[in-house]
């Protein structure tokens, strides 16, 4: 086998590790290709920069040229209570595991923190994610009606969910 068909053949590995202000543009421009109205990379820089938020970014570890982010999470921890403010996986990178690690690195670093339960907010029609969320023991614990407009202006609800992290 030569060098290059190694390569191609190679099953990516990834770490995650924690976001920082210089992750913005590449959240930013992977949020924009999950969402129907992204964030720039100005209000992830400013949500990074507010003292109970943080965040990790999925990278991978053995690609010979730098791909575009595999994935990120965004989270903030406050008075016993932790959020997710936004996830996402490249669309490429679906039920790879990726989310799951991500979602379990922001479990973490929220119950480090002193969080002892965590909500989300998660599109009813975003069967991947309540599949993932459901594994992850959340729950729905309200519902958000006509919350969520897409590009062509369908509307769908968001459901809130919660976990106990303790």
């Amino acid at each position: 086998m030569t060098i290059l068909e190694s390569y191609l053949t190679l099953k990516p590995e990834y770490e995650i590790v924690a976001m920082g202000s210089q992750d913005c543009a590449e959240v930013s421009a992977l949020h924009g290709l999950r969402f129907a109205k992204p964030w720039g990379a100005g209000e992830f820089h400013s949500l990074l920069s507010q003292e109970p938020v943080f965040g990790f970014v999925a990278r991978q570890t053995n690609a010979i040229l730098r791909k575009p982010l595999p994935g990120f999470v965004l989270a903030r921890q406050v008075a016993g209570e932790a959020e997710i403010l936004s996830i996402a996986v490249h669309p490429k990178l679906g039920r790879t595991g990726l989310g799951w690690r991500l979602m379990q690195a922001a479990m973490r670093e929220a119950r480090a923190l002193g969080g002892e339960t965590m909500f989300l907010e998660v599109d009813s029609g975003n069967l991947a994610a309540l599949g993932l969320y459901r594994k992850l023991g959340f729950e729905k614990v309200g519902e958000r009606q006509a919350y969520y407009v897409d590009e062509k202006g369908q509307q769908s609800s968001a459901l809130v969910m919660r976990r106990v992290l303790r």
